[in-house]
């Protein structure tokens, strides 16, 4: 892996621990963060030696969104400029994410606010701390959600609560978050870094290709047709009865023990 300079990375038990590294700015993603994330999330899809992500902050807040800070003026001019610009930041660093068929925990130690609350509920698991806060912003700044808020909302709580969360910009608690469903367990403080290591260090002991190619079923589930999606479901089945996860479950199942899955 490259020299980063705005995360943290570290590679333990197949497990990559990705840290965004901005603390003085409550780690809100600017021009580097963004690359250096893409690149990870994407490294991690053909890296046979990742089998499950920890995403985090480093210092009290997880992520406030973008870094609005910076200088302005650069990137595409002219007709339709905001789009693509749009495109190539703060989508493509969700979609990197989406799009990464291997199991993400999301480590929410603090504030996720605009598009750091969807790097969180674009993970497959949010585990947060009871002091972290969930705040769809954007209406707070008089523009319309973005960063892929508008995708994922309404998959994880439904039309009605996902307008409520945009419309009204409130502070959500970790507990409330919990009980919306966006929020897969609250632990304390001190219990985040553990939670969230025992919750990867068992998806990465899984048959992570069954569970990369699941993943990509159920995301693609509220897009597709009953037809497309068993259509789908036999195909991703075909090439997962070929790996040698299949044949080392199907053994230990009938020798009775535990399978040593290695993700192939």
């Amino acid at each position: 892996m490259p020299d980063f300079k705005a995360i943290l990375y570290n590679l333990e038990n197949d497990v990559a621990w990705v840290t965004m590294n901005r603390p003085e700015q409550r780690n809100a993603v600017n021009a580097e963060l963004r690359d250096e994330l893409v690149s990870v999330f994407t490294d991690a899809r053909t890296n046979a030696g990742v089998r499950a992500v920890v995403l985090t902050g480093a210092g009290k807040g997880f992520c406030t969104g973008a870094d609005l800070s910076g200088p302005r003026g650069q990137g595409p001019t002219g007709p339709g400029a905001g789009r693509e610009l749009m495109k190539g930041s703060s989508q493509r660093l969700i979609r990197a994410l989406w799009d990464l068929e291997k199991p993400v925990v999301a480590a929410v130690n603090g504030v996720a606010a605009g598009l750091g609350s969807h790097l969180a509920f674009g993970s497959d698991f949010v585990i947060a701390s009871s002091e972290a806060r969930f705040i769809e912003v954007f209406v707070r700044r008089g523009i319309a959600v973005d960063a892929g808020g508008a995708f994922l909302l309404p998959r994880l709580v439904g039309l009605q609560k996902a307008k409520q969360m945009v419309f009204f910009g409130d502070d959500m608690s970790a507990e409330d978050a919990e009980r919306w469903g966006l929020v897969s367990k609250v632990v304390a403080p001190d219990q985040l870094e553990a939670t969230a290591r025992e919750w990867a260090d068992r998806l990465a002991k899984g048959p992570t290709f069954a569970i990369g190619m699941s993943k990509r079923l159920l995301n693609r589930s509220l897009e597709s047709s009953l037809e497309t999606a068993l259509e789908e479901e036999a195909m991703a089945q075909m090439l997962v009865t070929q790996s040698e996860d299949t044949r080392e479950g199907m053994l230990a199942f009938m020798e009775r023990r535990q399978p040593q899955f290695k993700g192939r």
